[in-house]
């Protein structure tokens, strides 16, 4: 564990971004969503981290543990040591099952300008590559970079593609991209080197909604091709 500032602490619970470690962050942040400590303001999950955000004044107010003679105790001690507890009397079995979303997209033409570039970079026809994208069974790390935009793990790596060598200025929300061997949808409008494949007609980010993101880490995300006729209909 290490501090952040003086409001927050960052939990390590792995070395690499794999299922192993994602595990870890669901179930500690399943109990803190469920079991908030007294001060405790928010967590936020990442790849192998969950940064916990407290208030140190009602942290240091409610402290019920006398600091040892003659020592300070500061907020950060009191989360430090209430996290501890936590961490080491979780159970991974106690997570509960992911939910599924299925996400529809309308892949090639103008929603999807990258997709010939991705087959023919990869040796295959863009029917192929749509095969293999909607194939798959995404699990969301974490959301970051853009409310609401979901890191994926779980992509062939038969589809994968490099950056561009230059970012577009402006994406369209709901735009679904490829870099690398991640894929992921831009949920608002915002610029982006991804390699563009489709769109989805979902609205991943409502500031209104409550909560306002679609997806949460945790998630497991299947994709499905529709017709441009059907992503209108949608849309309407």
């Amino acid at each position: 564990m290490s501090p952040l500032g003086e409001s927050a602490i960052a939990v390590k619970l792995g070395e690499r971004a794999d299922e192993e470690t994602h595990m870890k962050v669901r179930v500690l942040s399943d109990h803190l969503a469920k079991h908030p400590f007294d001060g405790m303001v928010e967590f936020i999950p990442a790849f192998t981290s969950v940064t916990v955000v407290y208030d140190p004044v009602r942290l240091f107010l409610n402290d019920g543990m006398a600091p040892p003679e003659g020592e300070l105790r500061y907020p950060y001690d009191i989360a430090k040591h209430q996290l501890l507890a936590i961490v080491e009397q979780l159970n991974e079995g106690s997570v509960p099952e992911p939910k599924v979303v299925d996400i529809p997209v309308c892949y090639g033409d103008e929603f999807g300008a990258d997709l010939e570039h991705v087959a023919e970079i990869n040796g295959l026809s863009t029917d192929e590559v749509i095969r293999i994208h909607s194939g798959g069974r995404y699990l969301v790390y974490m959301l970051g970079f853009a409310p609401g935009f979901p890191y994926l793990g779980g992509m062939d790596k038969r589809i994968a593609a490099p950056r561009k060598p230059s970012p577009r200025l402006a994406i369209p929300p709901g735009t679904v991209g490829i870099a690398g061997e991640q894929t992921g949808i831009y949920p608002i409008e915002t610029p982006g080197g991804w390699q563009l494949i489709g769109r989805t007609p979902l609205s991943l980010f409502l500031p209104d909604r409550q909560p306002p993101t679609l997806l949460e880490a945790g998630n497991l995300i299947r994709f499905y091709p529709i017709t441009r006729k059907e992503y209108d209909q949608w849309r309407e």
